[in-house]
């Protein structure tokens, strides 16, 4: 079953094939979690660094690196959690705010 390890808390979180990491909000319920805002991939509030398991995410789109080049998160690690699709298993974090 696909698992989101969560840092660094290190909390694990089981959820379905192609759950959405939006569904982490509600299994993290009360407890420090990753930062959701629109759920739709124009906030930028719920970037996630990918620490391992970057393939079990699903792919990233070009709107998606578009935004996120734009918000100063490049690079394949990093990741909009709202537009993640968990396949596998993988290790996040919420990413440091860029000023």
């Amino acid at each position: 079953m696909p698992t989101v390890k969560l840092m660094p808390q290190g909390i694990e979180v089981m959820l379905s094939k192609g759950s959405s990491l939006t569904d982490l909000e509600f299994e993290l319920y009360g407890q420090e979690s990753i930062p959701f805002g629109c759920k739709v991939g124009a906030c930028g509030a719920c970037v996630i660094e990918v620490i391992d398991g970057v393939a079990c995410l699903g792919n990233k789109t070009e709107e998606e690196a578009s935004f996120l080049d734009m918000l100063g998160y490049s690079g394949d690690s990093f990741r909009l959690a709202c537009q993640c699709r968990v396949n596998g298993i993988a290790t996040i974090r919420a990413a440091a705010r860029n000023s």
